[in-house]
């Protein structure tokens, strides 16, 4: 039990400290760090993943909260962005959102306000520090995130997009806890399941699979991160591998 209560514990502090300050962007600020390398290999993994379709839209999610998909999802991004791609990256987390914070952008208008009919495109697409990422951030939180995600504004928006952008990147909720990353999944070329080892348990990993199998959604992959390379020399504690 005072294991069970740690682990929880560690979860929380994770998620209060991310939704405040926003996530570590490694893959920018050192790039040479191992980590940083770590995200590039796991980018050309993907890239490789599909090789006969491009994929023009990636999903990110988890089992449950505190798992560090936002923390892939931005680095990867950032990523991407280095190849000369023009990438985007949308806060589809409705209820917790952190790219706003990470990016160091107002949260005033963003992806609700879209979804909503109260924004156009170029009054929520934002600029990066990094060239060739741009970001959507959530917009103020609504009271049905679920709702607005599966309206039509969602494929309008995507279409837009993708006139604009070679790769579009979605930062969606857990899984387990809402429907709104099974919304999305229909709707995106493929999608990752971020699960941190020693901390997702097998079951909850399990039944997000389980999930996303039922409606049917393209699993690139799971992306294992705080992953132990070698027990006998090292331990990386933000080490990411990709296992389809």
């Amino acid at each position: 039990m005072l294991k069970l209560f740690s682990k929880k514990n560690k979860k929380k502090q994770k998620e209060s400290y991310s939704m405040n300050y926003g996530v570590s962007l490694l893959a920018h600020d050192d790039p040479t760090n191992v980590i940083s390398e770590q995200f590039n290999t796991i980018r050309t993994n993907i890239q490789f993943s599909s090789v006969d379709t491009k994929l023009h839209s990636i999903l990110f999610t988890s089992a449950a909260p505190s798992e560090g998909k936002s923390t892939v999802s931005a680095n990867l991004a950032v990523s991407w962005a280095k190849q000369d791609e023009k990438v985007i990256l949308i806060d589809a987390d409705l209820r917790k959102p952190t790219i706003h914070k990470t990016f160091n952008q107002s949260n005033q208008s963003g992806l609700s306000n879209y979804l909503l009919g109260s924004a156009n495109l170029d009054e929520i697409v934002k600029e990066t520090k990094v060239p060739n990422l741009y970001v959507i951030t959530s917009g103020p939180i609504p009271p049905n995130p679920s709702e607005i995600l599966a309206s039509k504004r969602i494929g309008n928006l995507m279409e837009e997009l993708q006139n604009r952008f070679d790769l579009l990147m979605f930062d969606a909720p857990p899984v387990n806890s809402v429907t709104d990353a099974q919304v999305l999944a229909t709707k995106i070329d493929g999608t990752i399941l971020v699960t941190p080892q020693g901390v997702a348990e097998k079951h909850s990993v399990a039944h997000a699979k389980k999930l996303l199998d039922t409606v049917h959604a393209n699993i690139l992959g799971a992306i294992v991160n705080q992953a132990e390379i070698d027990k006998s020399s090292n331990y990386y504690g933000g080490y990411y591998g990709i296992e389809q």
